[in-house]
């Protein structure tokens, strides 16, 4: 139990420093002041003072926080134009401030990869058996086989396969595939499997790549991309309903999963660390792309309305856009309490 808890703050604490980082860095390498950098929600436990910013350690582990003074009215008297404050900064400024956040959890999932595809067996997506009278057989697939595209998204590592198959759930399939250096297309249709439970190909891979020179860099990326379009995918389902509740993870959630992975591998400190860097970068990217949805009160919500100051060549009124983006903080709140009862019964009610 100890040892989850560690390890779920470790997590969460680097993915939230590192975005917040970039706020930060940003921030100041543009001359706006930092009024509190803070990591975790809730009650203060730590907090120093260093200049104008203050430093603080909250209670709970679940987010953090870079405000500017000015921002939403923060700091900011009636009539006071302090150069350093949030709004008196250039637009481009701004923009660049805002968006580093995000940016900084794909260049953290980025680094991530690189170290953790050093440890693990990266395999390219190239067949190395066709099980006998399985969708691949009968569409013609056979060993030795590279796998280019599934319905035009295109494929880099035998992972990607698994996790188009999963949430494929059972659709026809394009392949396009190599074959003795020529591409060739085929249909498929994914038969469901008693004995694993899911929909299966029929295809098995049992080669793995040697790393050599810079192919660390290249895989990496591929890792952090297929992180990308897994997220992507996900939320693409999860607003047209294809999602289970039971499929939704918060972070109670994620504490969870973190728990079950470390008692799973915890024989073995190598795979812990391995498991841990992967739910880093796949977490990292995940809050990267939320945190850019045009919503208020992320990141997203804020270019939105910068975008539009650049456009008009004015901003829009700071009342109004403070009263959207507390909207935006409320809506977030009612979710967060949702998403906590329904971790709660996904923990020990769907089992």
């Amino acid at each position: 139990m100890i040892a989850t808890i560690l390890l779920f703050i470790l997590v969460f604490g680097v993915i939230v420093i590192s975005h917040e980082f970039g706020h930060f860095l940003l921030a100041k390498a543009n001359g706006i002041h930092v009024v509190e950098f803070s990591v975790g929600m809730g009650p203060t436990l730590f907090s120093f003072q260093k200049k104008e910013t203050k430093y603080s350690i909250k209670l709970l582990p679940i987010g953090g926080a870079c405000m500017f003074e000015g921002e939403d009215g923060l700091n900011a008297k009636e009539g006071e134009a302090s150069p350093g404050a949030f709004p008196n900064a250039s637009v481009w400024a701004r923009i660049s401030t805002v968006v580093a956040g995000p940016l900084f959890n794909f260049i953290l999932a980025f680094i991530v990869s690189l170290i953790m595809v050093q440890f693990i067996v990266i395999q390219e997506p190239v067949i190395t058996e066709v099980t006998q009278e399985s969708a691949a057989q009968e569409a013609g697939l056979l060993p030795g086989d590279r796998i280019i595209s599934l319905n035009g998204s295109k494929v880099y590592l035998y992972q990607e396969v698994s996790v188009f198959n999963q949430m494929n759930k059972g659709a026809e399939v394009t392949v396009v595939y190599e074959r003795d250096g020529e591409k060739h297309s085929t249909v498929l249709t994914p038969r469901y499997d008693e004995t694993y439970g899911r929909y299966m190909f029929g295809i098995v891979n049992n080669s793995y790549v040697e790393l050599k020179g810079l192919d660390g860099l290249k895989y990496a990326w591929y890792e952090v991309r297929s992180g990308v379009i897994t997220t992507y995918k996900s939320l693409a389902m999860l607003i047209q309903g294809k999602v289970a509740r039971t499929e939704v993870a918060g972070p109670v959630g994620m504490a969870n999963i973190v728990g079950d992975i470390y008692e799973e591998t915890k024989d073995s400190p190598m795979d812990v660390f391995v498991n841990m860097l992967n739910i880093i970068m796949l977490l990292s990217v995940n809050l990267g792309i939320l945190n850019l949805l045009p919503i208020p009160a992320l990141d997203g919500g804020r270019l939105v309305f910068l975008l539009i100051e650049l456009v008009r060549g004015k901003p829009v009124p700071p009342e109004k856009e403070g009263i959207i983006h507390f909207i935006g903080f409320v809506f977030f709140m009612i979710l967060m309490v949702v998403v906590f009862f329904n971790d709660i019964s996904n923990i020990f009610f769907s089992k």
